[in-house]
């Protein structure tokens, strides 16, 4: 009889209910979900199964140990008691991860560490060996996880992500990772469906992820069977024979689906770009499954559900599964909004009878659709939450669910008790504002941060080179969704006509956006073409902004006190300027006196922006360079050549996940990294100035033990913000003169 064994396995979030099925396929018994996982009991044979076959586990554990630990102390004893050679071969490779919260362990890296020195230690007593770390495709990957006191600590029998099939060569621009697309399908009821013949229809497939994954499940091709490299391989209580046996058994079963496939609907995949669709046929081939789907070259707008010569012929209805783009990864929010229009007109004029299944970024997009979703989902590609609709294409889901645009600005509005009200309380902070204006002649400024919950707006004053030159820049907070949009539409229009009468800035020269809450990125993604500039005045420099393309303007107030912090530390100093958005620190730190400058941004966009303002300054030269790159991969390069910085600004943004950057960013988890390689930038007696405007952000104290940090957010706080203290953080970071 086999040994059972404690298991858990990850999945995106939103696929755990799947995956848990899944697995029950397998022979997986006491099966329990915990939230982005799935507990369970089963023998290797089942693991082995998980691990080849599941379309949606990201990784899968054996539990070695569980104990319950106080301090650093008793963890590292306790982890000193596992049997660590029946597990680990001295002479080869390892690699450690630590995850959760323990009071006694202050940072990931710290526990890390003490899971690492607990097995080389043990190693090297019972051994005389210990083994080589290697992050990338180790012998054997440990994983300890902590809640609280109680620490588990397993096996990665994957070793890596289950999502990396091993068939894909480049993803192309913003890829779904390969188990969120077959946890879309098989959410959509692809299996079901395809086993009938129907067809299956991807309009916009890109590197072809979703089209590949459809065909690989028709095929019955188990997920993983290209797959080279697996975390138990290199483990020594690895079961060869069983491992076989649970491949050949795949492998039958793939043999037998190919003898069937002349049973099978056409799976295609269409797309305008034929360099995305050449990738997407590479991949296919590489998948196996060449011959199980084809790609087309063809615009949305002429999409339309294949011609079938097959007798008999396969079910006349099927599955169109799609990602359109949705602004915050691809750009431009206003031609996200009418790709989504346009895939509703399409599905609405000819797929009727169809099953389509749209992964939407926000629910304002999927209602550009004009259909009813029967189902709607939640779910996560990677840090990226979308919502799979699921819609069955007929008369009855046919709706125009769209908001209605806004209305003109009402001047009689001005005279409602709401609008008196508001404009009052404008005019109280005009006035507390009046005596720092005059004195620090700031330019632009703040002028109100929804001080009525009723109003909910942040209101920004720009200033141009003469008195008459004025902006009103209105942000309105996105409404709690119990707020009735009646309530929403009126406070904005009186709002709005408060402003005209009580500023006297003409309507013409007040903008209004909407900041929604949820959109991480969203402040970088593109709105509008209007590339319309206006030039105003800062403490005095010269800076361009524009009010109608972007969320942002291309000045962030907050960061005054900053810049001219920047500005009064230049002088003579090699400055540095990373993730630079339109150059303003840059234009500080030339004006304060730099002798060079170097300004990295990945945006071509936002360098020539930057380039602009440096020149409506009088300040442009061969001193100054301007570097379009992913600053993370440009970092290590610079190290590399010895480049040093007298003065560094580093202001990330929170969050970024561009399609022009490797991985994901987010600056709470990744901070530590990124300001270690700047720092191997910074000359001795070198100044790093590290800025962010994430509200729940804190430092990690690791920094501490190799630099001098100081907390300046208070000091950087301009008068016009003091209503929100968390508007940003900002540190100085210095290190001894021994930086090489």
């Amino acid at each position: 009889m086999s040994t059972s064994h404690q298991f858990l396995a990850s999945v995106p979030r939103g696929f755990a209910d799947l995956l848990r099925g899944e697995l029950a396929q397998f022979g997986a018994l006491d099966l329990r979900e915990r939230g982005n996982a799935v507990a369970f009991t089963g023998s290797l044979e089942t693991a082995y199964r998980a691990c080849l076959e599941s379309r949606l586990a990201s990784r899968i554990y054996l539990e070695l140990a569980r104990f319950e630990a106080v301090s650093d102390a008793a963890i590292y004893a306790a982890l000193r008691t596992i049997d660590w050679p029946a597990h680990v071969d001295p002479r080869g490779t390892l690699a450690c991860e630590w995850s959760g919260r323990h009071p006694a362990i202050a940072n990931t890296h710290f526990g890390t560490l003490r899971l690492k020195d607990a097995i080389c230690d043990a190693l090297r007593e019972a051994c005389g060996l210990r083994p080589d770390i290697a992050m990338e495709q180790p012998a054997v990957r440990v994983h300890a996880h902590a809640n609280g006191t109680r620490v588990t600590v397993s096996i990665d029998l994957a070793g890596e992500g289950l999502h990396r099939r091993g068939w894909r060569s480049d993803g192309g621009a913003a890829p779904l990772r390969e188990n969120v697309a077959a946890g879309l399908l098989l959410r959509a009821g692809w299996p079901a469906l395809a086993q009938r013949g129907a067809a299956f229809l991807d309009p916009m497939c890109g590197s072809g992820t979703l089209v590949i994954e459809a065909a690989r499940i028709a095929a019955d091709i188990a997920a993983n069977l290209e797959r080279r490299y697996f975390g138990f391989l290199g483990w020594r209580g690895h079961d060869a024979a069983t491992w076989q046996r649970v491949r050949t058994a795949a492998r039958d079963r793939a043999a037998a689906a190919a003898a069937r496939r002349d049973q099978s609907g056409p799976i295609i995949g269409r797309d305008r770009d034929p360099r995305a669709l050449r990738m997407a046929q590479d991949n296919a081939a590489r998948a196996q499954v060449a011959d199980w789907c084809r790609f087309e070259v063809g615009e949305l707008a002429t999409a339309a559900p294949p011609t079938v010569d097959a007798v008999p012929p396969p079910s006349p209805a099927g599955l169109l599964c799609c990602n359109p783009p949705y602004g915050v990864r691809l750009g431009d929010v206003e031609q996200a909004r009418a790709v989504h229009a346009e895939l509703g007109a399409v599905l609405r004029q000819r797929f009727q009878g169809w099953q389509a299944a749209v992964l939407t970024g926000s629910p304002e997009l999927g209602l550009e659709l004009g259909l009813r979703a029967h189902r709607v989902h939640t779910v996560w590609n990677g840090a990226i939450e979308g919502r799979l609709l699921r819609i069955e294409v007929g008369a009855g889901a046919e709706r125009d669910l769209r908001p209605r645009r806004e209305s003109t600005i009402d001047p009689a509005l001005a005279e409602t008790p709401g609008a008196r009200m508001f404009a009052n309380r404008l005019a109280k902070n005009q006035k507390a504002l009046d005596a720092w204006i005059r004195r620090e002649a700031p330019g632009c400024y703040r002028l109100y941060d929804a001080d009525m919950p009723e109003y909910a707006f942040a209101i920004d004053v720009y200033c141009g080179e003469t008195p008459e030159e004025r902006w009103l820049y209105v942000q309105e907070y996105q409404a709690p969704r119990e707020i009735p949009e009646e309530a929403v539409r009126r406070r904005r229009s009186e709002a709005l006509a408060a402003l005209a009468a009580s500023t006297g800035v003409p309507v013409e020269r007040i903008h209004l956006r909407t900041r929604k809450r949820n959109n991480r990125g969203e402040q970088y993604a593109k709105l509008d073409e209007q590339r319309r500039f206006e030039v105003v005045n800062e403490q005095g420099l010269r800076f361009l902004v524009n009010f109608t393309d972007y969320l942002d303007t291309g000045l962030f107030l907050d960061h005054r006190i900053t810049r001219r912090r920047l500005r009064e530390a230049a002088a003579g100093r090699r400055f540095l300027n990373l993730f630079a958005y339109t150059g303003t620190a840059t234009v500080y730190a030339a004006a304060g006196g730099a002798r060079s400058t170097t300004t990295v941004d990945l945006s071509h966009t936002y360098l020539d922006w930057a380039q602009r303002n440096l020149a409506q300054n009088g300040l442009a030269g061969a001193a100054h360079r301007f570097v379009q790159a992913d600053v993370r991969e440009w970092l290590h390069a610079a190290a590399a050549r010895g480049e040093r910085y007298d003065l560094v600004f580093c202001d990330p943004p929170t969050f970024s996940n561009s399609k022009r950057m490797e991985g994901v960013f987010d600056v709470q988890r990744d901070h530590v990294a990124l300001l270690q390689a700047v720092l191997k930038l910074l000359a001795p007696g070198g100044l790093l100035v590290f800025s962010t405007n994430a509200q729940k952000f804190r430092l990690d104290p690791v920094l501490a033990g190799t630099a001098s940090v100081r907390d300046i957010s208070r000091v950087t706080l301009p008068p016009d913000f003091a209503r929100n203290p968390r508007i940003h953080q900002c540190f100085e970071i210095r290190v001894g003169p021994d930086n090489s």
